[in-house]
């Protein structure tokens, strides 16, 4: 079964549509947060206004945020006057960016989504800010549907993916140094969903990432390594001019995948783009 996250070709809207005479509201909202911002979008309700939107599709991998979508600028300093002019409902901020409250408060009701700051587990952080923001834009069943769907699909592919080796999922930082993806990471709970080992049980911060050079990926010689894009600028594609990775025994041993690019602070849309780009890969091998 196909259902297409990578592309935003969310079914969860196809099942509504299909619902007898649906009576949905909507909400203009502005967002700094790329994680508040996909789950717009695959709540049927993307954001009027959105920062850094070439990043957010550099690093997020995000192809189908609408092109009415206006740049607001930098997410540590926006563009108050383009805010304005999208005569926003709400303006939803992550806590990192809150200090800007002061100055946006004016133009519309601000709210506040964490997802990363420790506590509950993770997964139930990310259904937390589904059902908010479907409650903000106005259709309160959305989010149940999303999640249900990403759930239904996370089960099924557990289903597929018996017997797959222990994993390290990075992302490269430069030549030399990584993101290893570990407790408190949207990749660990994907991992965990999937019933896949992840062997980086060292700590982590509360994004759930460790920076480590890249030999002390030579403790890990059974695991097959998950590589997430985009790579560093400047930083050869295939790896040819890196002498220590060409030296790690998952090379050697073609036990390496590459993933596009997808948010790894992001919410359950990027949990599903994970699931369904991962699950490809390593059924494929």
């Amino acid at each position: 079964m196909k259902l297409g996250f990578r592309y935003g070709l969310w079914a969860f809207v196809c099942i509504s549509a299909l619902a007898p005479n649906p009576v949905i509201a909507s909400a203009d909202i502005v967002t700094l947060d790329w994680t508040i911002a996909e789950t717009l979008v695959a709540l049927d309700n993307p954001p009027v206004g959105l920062a850094e939107i070439p990043q957010y599709r550099r690093w997020g991998g995000a192809e189908q945020l609408p092109s009415d979508v206006i740049d607001v600028g930098l997410r540590a300093q926006p563009n108050r006057e383009l805010i304005a002019q999208q005569a926003p409902d709400h303006i939803l901020l992550s806590p990192l960016f809150m200090r800007l409250s002061d100055q946006l408060n004016t133009i519309a009701p601000i709210t506040s989504l964490a997802n990363y700051q420790l506590g509950d587990p993770l997964w139930q952080r990310l259904q937390r800010t589904t059902h908010t923001l479907s409650a903000l834009s106005g259709n309160h069943d959305a989010a149940s549907t999303l999640i249900d769907v990403v759930e239904g699909y996370l089960d099924q592919q557990k289903a597929l993916l018996e017997a797959q080796p222990p994993l390290l999922v990075v992302q490269f930082i430069d030549a030399r140094h990584l993101r290893v993806y570990g407790e408190n990471s949207l990749f660990q709970a994907v991992l965990e969903r999937l019933g896949l080992t992840n062997v980086w049980q060292q700590p982590t911060n509360q994004w759930g990432v460790a920076t480590v050079a890249l030999e002390e990926l030579l403790t890990y010689s059974d695991a097959a390594i998950i590589v997430v894009e985009p790579l560093p600028s400047g930083m050869s594609n295939d790896f040819s001019d890196n002498v220590l990775w060409q030296h790690l025994p998952a090379v050697q041993e073609h036990r390496v995948f590459r993933l596009p690019a997808v948010w790894s602070f992001g919410g359950i849309p990027s949990a599903a783009r994970f699931a369904e780009l991962l699950s490809e890969a390593l059924l494929a091998r």
